[in-house]
C-alpha cells in the first residue's frame, strides 16, 4: 500500500476532482487506481481567506514498486497497524470480571472482554442512556438534580453530554486509537472520523452509539446492572458491596468509575487503597458568536461551506500559572453538569451539527497539590467542592453568568451586550469573579486578554463567562503498577476517574489496556 502526503485540494472541491489529482500527481491512468481512501484531511487556513484541505491518502495501484521508484520522496509505502488482543491466559477465572462504571473506558474494557468470551458483568450507577437522557433534560428544564442520573453519572459516562471529541495526542503503536474510531463507526458513529483531523461525534449520535455498543456486549454474554453503585469493596474477601447490600464476588474488578465519583474515592481511600492527589485545572466557561471565531480562523465567514472554527490558545503568566483553552465546543452549548445538591458545575456540549449561534470553551488555570493546603488523597476534591458551593451560591442553584468588561471590573453583571447565553440549564446574571480567589481570578483576567492578541475579539466586554468549570479532570490518581493493578491484587484502576487519561478516545484506549492485561492472565 502507498501514502500521498499533503495533498492539497480548494474548499468546496468534489470527490472526483480529488481523484482526479490523485492520478495527475501519481501519474497514472485510472484503471491503474485500483482503490484507495483517505487516512487524514485537515484544513490548511495559513493563507486564509484562501483555505485549502490538506489530504493523507492510501492507496493500491498497479506495478507498485514502479510508482514508487517514480515518485520517489512524494510517496512511501506504508503497512496498515491492525490492532490484535493478546493470546488468552491459562489461569482459572473462578468468577467473571466486574467492570465498575459504563463510560469509555469501561464500555472498551466490557466490549474487549466480551468478545473475547469473559462474559464481564457491569456495574452502573446511573441510569440506561435513553432514560439518563430524559433526567438530564429535565434537570434543565426544571432545576431537579437526580444525584445518581446526570451530566455526569449514567451509562456513556460524562463524555457522553459533550462535544463528543475523538482527537487523542496519545501515542499508539499497537493500533488501539483505530480500533477505538472503528468501532464507533460501526455502531452508528459517521465514518468521517476515521479521517478528519479533529473528528467528533457529537452527544445526539453518541448516545445511539453507546447503546448498541451495550446491546453488542450483551449479545456476546456480557451483563449490565443500572442504578447499581458500588457502596463498599472488602478487599480481603475480594467482595464489591452493590447499593449497601448485595454482595458481588469477583478476581478482577475494573474501577472506571469517571472523575466525578467522590464518593467512591472516598470508600476505597478509607478501604486503604493506595491514592495521591494530582494537578487538575479550573475556571470558567467562555461564549462568543461563532460567526467571530469562523472569520479569525478563517478569514472569512464561512458558514455552510465550513465546519463551525474551533481554537486552542495557551498562555504562560508572569506568575507562573499556565492558562489555556479546553474542550471547545463550536456552535455549542454551556450547560449545567452539577451531580451533587448544593453544588454547581458547569461544561460545554455540541450536537453533532454544532449549528448553534456561539461557541463556547473553557479557560482554565492549573491548579496543583500545593493549592489545596493539605496532603491528603482527596484534597483535590475538596477544593473542587468548595468552588462548586461558591458557584451553586453565586447563581441560587442557576448557572452564574458574568460579561468579561464586568468580570475585570469587579462588578456585578446587570444586563446582556451583544452576546446572549446559549446554554442548557437555567441561568441568572450574577458574579463569577468572586468564586476564585485572587490570584486565579486575576490569572483568568490576564490569560483572556493576552489571548486576545491571538484571536481579535476573545476579551470583547461583551464575552460572556459562565462557572464553575472544575471537572476537567480527575483530581486522584488511584496508584497501579506496570500490570495494571492497584494495591489491592484484584482492583484495576481505569480511564480518567483512576488519574490516566483525559477524554474519550484515550479513556477507551485506557480500558482496552486493561482488558488486555486480564486476557494475558486468565481464561476465558
Amino acid at each position: 500500500m502507498l501514502r500521498i502526503d499533503q495533498l492539497k485540494l480548494p474548499v468546496g472541491h468534489t470527490e472526483e476532482q480529488l481523484k482526479k489529482k490523485l492520478l495527475r500527481t501519481l501519474r497514472i491512468r485510472k484503471e491503474e487506481l485500483i482503490q484507495y481512501h483517505i487516512r487524514k484531511r485537515s484544513l490548511d487556513a495559513r493563507k486564509k481567506p484562501e483555505l485549502f484541505y490538506s489530504y493523507s491518502v492510501d492507496l493500491t495501484v498497479l506495478n507498485e514498486k514502479h510508482v514508487l521508484k517514480r515518485m520517489k520522496g512524494k510517496v512511501r509505502q506504508v503497512s496498515e497497524t491492525v490492532y490484535r488482543t493478546p493470546e488468552h491466559g491459562n489461569v482459572k477465572l473462578p468468577h467473571r470480571p466486574v467492570i465498575v462504571g459504563s463510560g469509555p473506558a469501561g464500555l472498551f474494557c466490557a466490549y474487549l472482554l466480551a468478545k473475547e468470551g469473559y462474559r464481564p458483568l457491569v456495574i452502573e450507577r446511573g441510569a440506561p442512556v435513553q432514560e439518563r437522557m430524559k433526567d438530564v433534560e429535565r434537570f434543565w428544564e426544571t432545576g431537579a438534580l437526580d444525584p445518581e442520573s446526570n451530566v455526569q453519572f449514567g451509562e456513556g459516562g460524562a463524555g457522553t453530554f459533550s462535544d463528543g471529541k475523538l482527537n487523542t495526542l496519545v501515542r499508539d503503536p499497537a493500533g488501539r486509537n483505530r480500533f477505538v474510531l472503528e468501532t464507533f463507526v460501526r455502531f452508528g458513529a459517521p465514518p468521517d472520523i476515521l479521517w478528519e483531523q479533529k473528528p467528533h461525534i457529537g452527544t445526539d449520535v453518541l448516545i445511539h452509539v453507546v447503546e448498541a455498543m451495550r446491546t453488542s456486549v450483551i449479545h456476546m454474554g456480557g451483563e449490565f446492572r443500572f442504578h447499581s453503585q458500588v457502596t463498599d469493596m472488602i478487599p480481603e474477601s475480594r467482595l464489591l458491596v452493590v447499593n449497601g447490600n448485595e454482595e458481588i464476588r469477583t478476581d478482577a474488578a475494573v474501577f472506571a468509575v469517571g472523575h466525578s465519583a467522590r464518593d467512591t474515592f472516598d470508600m476505597l481511600c478509607r478501604r486503604g487503597l493506595s491514592m495521591t492527589a494530582k494537578s487538575f485545572a479550573v475556571g470558567v466557561r467562555i461564549e462568543h458568536r461563532q460567526s467571530l471565531i469562523d472569520r479569525n480562523m478563517y478569514g472569512r465567514d464561512a458558514k455552510g461551506i465550513l465546519p463551525a472554527a474551533s481554537y486552542k490558545l495557551t498562555e504562560k503568566l508572569e506568575n507562573g500559572r499556565g492558562v489555556y483553552t479546553f474542550c471547545m465546543c463550536p456552535g455549542g452549548y454551556v450547560v449545567n453538569a452539577s451531580s451533587e445538591k448544593g453544588y454547581l458545575a458547569v461544561n460545554g456540549m455540541s450536537y453533532r451539527g454544532r449549528d448553534g449561534e456561539n461557541s463556547n470553551s473553557a479557560v482554565i488555570v492549573t491548579v496543583t497539590p500545593e493549592d489545596y493546603g493539605s496532603d491528603h488523597p482527596l484534597a483535590g476534591v475538596h477544593f473542587q467542592r468548595e468552588l462548586e458551593k461558591r458557584a451553586w451560591e453565586a447563581g441560587q442553584g442557576m448557572i452564574p453568568v458574568q460579561r468579561f468588561e464586568d468580570f475585570c471590573q469587579n462588578r456585578q453583571t446587570t444586563g446582556f451586550g451583544s452576546i446572549r447565553p446559549n446554554m442548557k440549564g437555567h441561568y441568572i446574571l450574577g458574579d463569577v469573579r468572586n468564586i476564585f480567589d485572587r490570584e486565579l481570578s486575576e490569572s483568568l483576567e490576564k490569560g483572556i486578554l493576552a489571548m486576545d492578541r491571538k484571536i481579535k475579539g476573545f476579551a470583547d466586554p461583551d464575552a460572556l463567562l459562565s462557572g464553575v468549570e472544575s471537572r476537567t479532570s480527575s483530581p486522584v490518581r488511584i496508584v497501579r503498577g506496570d500490570d495494571m493493578k492497584s494495591s489491592v491484587s484484584w482492583l484495576y484502576p481505569c480511564g480518567e476517574g483512576a488519574g490516566y487519561a483525559g477524554g474519550i478516545t484515550s479513556a477507551a484506549m485506557d480500558g482496552m489496556k486493561v482488558a488486555e492485561t486480564i486476557i494475558k492472565e486468565y481464561a476465558p
